[in-house]
């Protein structure tokens, strides 16, 4: 573990597992080479973050990249989230096209620069899947938070990366009669779908971060004025289901209709959250409350 400007950079098992085996197998080289690509990476994403300012306050180092801990939790953009999440790969093609400049001048060994080009490669590539932690999966929650609800852009992403997780196991073990057990994959499909199912389980207190931190994002969007996105419920729903409608950049007026569909009551959304953590009656009815 070190800690260098505020954010702990610590070895995940899987990575000080690999490192063994190639220290055992006298691939130093390659050890090296692979431990610099990972951590480059990880900067790419580091420097994006503190960039819109995030606070990152732990960065977990794989063999295919890294997790960075970061306390934002949907309080930031979804352009944000994109950008910072391709900050990661963009470091892999700019080390690739360097690569490419390094050996047509001949200063750099062929033969380092191909495996040197090939593990840049397979860290993006492998990073751009769909799967959560990945970056894939971080780009393509954020992608859809711009047309569902945050609450259900969380449930869905997970478990696709679930489903994606279990496909890569089930690829590993189906290697094994033809060419071999695919260790590395095995472990890797392991590692994501063990991820994925403690993210379910936390599925609920992922969200009710995100609802923590939305006061002060909506306040620098309601400082600008626009327009808000109006939420039509009947009253019999709950403060909570409610609240599962929440759009990530969008400030909601909650249009509470009675059996008849007239509007009995105009709420805006931070009266709503209000009720979760001061009045703490997240599951009333907002007729109970508000009509």
């Amino acid at each position: 573990m070190i800690k260098c400007y505020g954010i702990v950079y610590r070895c995940h098992p899987l990575l000080i597992i690999m490192m063994a085996l190639s220290v055992v197998m006298g691939f130093y080289i390659e050890l090296l080479t692979l431990f610099g690509i990972v951590i480059i990476h990880e900067l790419g994403h580091v420097v994006a973050a503190r960039y819109y300012g995030w606070e990152v306050s732990e960065v977990q180092l794989l063999p295919f990249g890294g997790v960075a801990v970061i306390e934002e939790q949907g309080g930031g953009t979804a352009w944000e989230e994109i950008v910072v999440a391709m900050a990661g790969p963009l470091q892999n093609a700019i080390m690739i096209i360097l690569a490419f400049i390094m050996k047509s001048t001949s200063l750099w060994n062929d033969g380092w620069v191909d495996y040197f080009v090939q593990a840049n490669i397979w860290i993006a590539l492998f990073n751009l899947l769909p799967i959560l932690p990945l970056d894939g999966g971080r780009i393509l929650q954020a992608i859809l938070s711009y047309r569902i609800s945050y609450y259900y852009t969380l449930k869905l992403t997970i478990w696709m990366s679930l489903v994606m997780s279990g496909a890569l196991l089930s690829a590993a073990v189906y290697s094994y009669p033809n060419s071999g057990l695919n260790l590395n994959l095995l472990v890797i499909a392991i590692f994501l779908l063990a991820t994925n199912w403690y993210s379910y389980r936390n599925l609920n207190y992922k969200f009710i971060r995100f609802l923590l931190g939305r006061t002060n994002r909506m306040d620098k969007i309601l400082s600008q004025g626009g327009l808000a996105q109006p939420i039509v419920v009947l009253g019999e729903l709950s403060v909570t289901q409610i609240t599962k409608m929440f759009r990530r950049e969008q400030y909601h007026l909650i249009y509470v209709l009675n059996k008849k569909g007239i509007i009995r009551a105009v709420l805006p959304e931070h009266r709503l959250i209000q009720t979760i953590f001061i009045d703490r009656r997240p599951i009333s009815a907002v007729s109970e409350l508000f009509m």
